[in-house]
């Protein structure tokens, strides 16, 4: 296993998990190019096929890598625990169709300022549900959210509901999650698998009523509608290999990639505009971002070194 040690920390940092993680982030960052390619189906569609083409893939990669065997029991869940997965799965899918949503109608910059924001509300909903304490620099950094959000929703006349809907939706989904203690692949498998009647339901009645993009448009669109499962699964797959690999810690620093570049991409390839409402915003929220991810780690090494 290579690895290298973290600057003065002392930590030891996984080779291979710090390169699951750029990649996973990294393509969860560059998504809406490939939305933007199918920007002309509707948003339902592109969801629908996100999940009917998820379930080969899921399948295929878990037997794969726990066997046959392992596969059937780690499918073998309560019927309660089904029913949570059955919820959660409607939340992920609309998380879905929210993102579609915004990317093929150019709001990307939402989506970027939506990721950005559902760090601090995990950590709003922690002390909602969870009983987590919330520090003096986590109160400042919620509020901090909260005005940068304000002032923006005050600028654009209206609240950002596509960045809200993201973070919250996305939110709640791992909340519900975590206190679920079903393992990501298996628990989204079953979370696709009990969409999947709606999702090809969906695809044959366009089908029968004339309206169904895929095979009617172009090769291009076929191909990469067929792709929807794998721009689904592999960050997945990233992800969980870098989580396995390196602390959270870690892993919370490199969660910032995707919507950095998702945010690079819509102002300087998509040409969307960055308004002042959108910089005090961002300014808000990253100066949040920054009190709950770099200054505890930065107060931490400060105190190992003044132990040593």
């Amino acid at each position: 296993m290579s690895q290298t040690n973290s600057s003065g920390s002392g930590e030891v940092i996984d080779r291979t998990g710090v390169i699951a993680a750029l990649a996973a982030f990294t393509f969860w960052g560059v998504a809406p190019i490939y939305f933007k390619g199918i920007q002309s189906v509707p948003p339902l569609e592109i969801i629908a096929h996100r999940i009917i083409w998820a379930v080969p893939l899921l399948v295929g990669f878990l037997w794969w890598r726990d066997g046959f065997s392992a596969f059937v029991q780690r499918m073998r869940l309560p019927k309660k625990t089904l029913a949570v997965l059955a919820f959660s799965g409607v939340l992920v899918g609309f998380n879905w169709l929210v993102f579609v949503y915004a990317v093929v109608n150019d709001q990307v910059l939402a989506t970027s300022l939506g990721y950005f924001i559902n760090p601090l509300v995990n950590v709003l909903l922690g002390m909602l549900f969870l009983g987590e304490r919330l520090n003096r620099l986590r109160w400042i950094a919620v509020v901090l959210a909260a005005l940068g959000t304000s002032y923006l929703g005050i600028y654009l006349g209206q609240p950002p509901w596509l960045a809200l809907t993201l973070a919250f939706s996305f939110g709640f989904y791992g909340l519900i999650r975590k206190r679920l203690g079903v393992g990501p692949m298996v628990g989204l498998l079953w979370e696709t698998l009990i969409l999947l009647p709606l999702a090809v339901g969906y695809l044959i009645w366009h089908f029968n009523s004339g309206e169904l993009f895929f095979l009617h448009q172009n090769t291009q669109t076929d191909v990469l509608l067929l792709l929807a499962g794998a721009v689904t699964i592999l960050p997945l797959i990233g992800f969980n290999a870098a989580a396995q690999r390196l602390s959270l810690t870690v892993v919370g620093f490199f969660q910032y990639l995707a919507p950095s570049i998702s945010f690079l991409l819509a102002v300087l390839a998509f040409g969307e505009e960055f308004t002042h409402g959108h910089q005090v915003a961002f300014s808000l929220i990253w100066s949040a971002l920054f009190l709950v991810s770099v200054v505890p780690v930065l107060q931490r090494r400060r105190a190992l070194a003044a132990g040593a």
